[in-house]
């Protein structure tokens, strides 16, 4: 399954002044598969460690863990030289070995010369550091989120669609009708299928929507089983209960996210953990608010306000309940939900390639749903469920803020006009940070 961030591990294992990679990313992303599949096309040989299964190879980090000493452990288990250069040593599932993440920070300064790579569902919830360190500037982090809109087209034989979508960005200029509808179909069975790997694969082989239905439930459990296994029974009971408000949360008029939502009396003391701990999880998305279009936009941000979005709009879609008929027929049915469905899918989308996503947010008077920083300049994004696109919200930001120009995400084609760059729903990828 081809995945855009190969060119970065690419970028990573040329270049000279590289440290040990740490991939982090949600469980059932792929970071295993891309790691492996990576090491197999550019290197002699890879040693792959999966620290949460062989509890010997893990029990050797109780010791010494000088590189050389790990290195010549490995060597004997695995019966495999390990040469710099040719060599990938991967340790998948870190976070089940903190002594292991804790080794990463010796490669980086006494065997640079080496290939080293980790990975771990949970590092961010997972690890104890206050017996071990974590090797604070002695790695390279990369994150890993499900297959965007245009991976879903290549891993579902749509390769051209995606290359004539990007043509049409570039310029501008509106996609042919039958390549536009062929891409708004494609666009509809994503908010369904979603990008988790699974689910992907078994919706490209059966062209069943009910089998990718089936990978999903089990993809749900597998979260809530490690919310069990690295919390307490309470703080899995509050974890549990935010996680599962992220659909109500957003069938709300106003989406931002209440804690009373979750229950009555439900505060941010009570249940803020809960929202960092589906967060370090790489669950959930958190857009803040911000109250100026000015630069830099975190200066402005306020953050006991924001909203929630689940990383995979396949999972939204799949915990909501929404009937699949429902977004098949056409994105112009009177479906407020769908409407939320289509938000959280754009702020996955742009969370792939940015830092960091806002809203904006007047005295409660006007709101643009997104509001991206990119180098110089601040860029309000509107978003449209349908090919109806008038928005009073963005009118008020423009004549206050003067931007460069803003950009709306809707059912219609590509076009540009009142310094309006219009993107179809499915063109979301295009938007990338310079």
């Amino acid at each position: 399954m081809r995945r855009k961030i190969t060119e970065k591990l690419l970028d990573w294992k040329k270049n000279p002044k590289r440290q040990p990679l740490l991939l982090f990313g949600a469980r059932q992303v792929g970071k295993t598969y891309v790691v492996n599949d990576f090491g197999k096309a550019h290197f002699d040989n890879i040693i792959y460690v999966n620290l949460e299964v062989n509890v010997s190879v893990a029990a050797d980090f109780n010791n010494d863990i000088s590189p050389k000493s790990i290195i010549n452990r490995l060597e004997i288990f695995y019966k495999e030289k390990v040469i710099p250069g040719k060599t990938l040593i991967f340790f998948d599932e870190i976070q089940s070995c903190e002594r292991a993440l804790t080794s990463l920070k010796y490669f980086s300064e006494d065997a640079p010369e080496y290939h080293v790579a980790a990975a771990g569902s949970l590092l961010g919830v997972a690890i104890n550091r206050e017996k071990y360190s974590f090797p604070v500037g002695k790695v390279d982090l990369l994150h890993l989120y499900p297959l965007d809109m245009e991976e879903f087209l290549w891993a579902t034989n749509n390769e051209q669609l995606s290359v004539e979508i990007r043509k049409s960005y570039a310029e501008m200029k509106p996609m042919p009708s039958l390549l536009h509808e062929t891409a708004i179909n494609a666009f509809r069975e994503y908010l369904i299928v979603g990008g988790m790997p699974a689910v992907v694969r078994e919706f490209s082989q059966s062209q069943k929507l009910l089998d990718a239905a089936n990978v999903q439930s089990m993809i749900v459990n597998t979260y809530i089983a490690d919310m069990a296994k690295y919390t307490t029974p309470s703080e899995t009971t509050k974890i549990m209960a935010a996680f599962n408000s992220i659909p109500a949360q957003l069938a709300k008029e106003n989406r931002k996210f209440q804690y009373k939502t979750i229950q009555r009396g439900g505060s941010a003391t009570f249940f803020g953990p809960s929202i960092d701990w589906l967060s370090a999880a790489g669950l959930v998305v958190k857009c803040n608010k911000v109250e100026h279009g000015h630069m830099p936009l975190p200066a402005y941000q306020d953050l006991s306000s924001f909203k929630l979005y689940m990383t995979d709009t396949g999972l939204l879609t799949f915990k909501s309940g929404m009937a699949a008929h429902n977004i098949l027929t056409t994105i112009e049915m009177n479906n407020t939900f769908l409407g939320a469905i289509i938000e959280n899918y754009c702020a996955a989308q742009l969370k792939c390639n940015w830092n960091e996503i806002f809203y904006w947010n007047s005295d409660h008077a006007a709101e643009v749903d997104f509001v991206l920083q990119d180098q110089d300049k601040i860029i309000p994004i509107e978003i449209k469920a349908n090919l109806h696109t008038k928005s009073r919200s963005l009118g008020i930001y423009k004549d206050k803020y003067k931007p460069l120009y803003c950009i709306r995400i809707s059912g219609k084609n590509f076009g540009f006009e009142n310094n309006i760059k219009s993107l179809p729903l499915y063109a979301v990828f295009c938007l990338i940070s310079l």
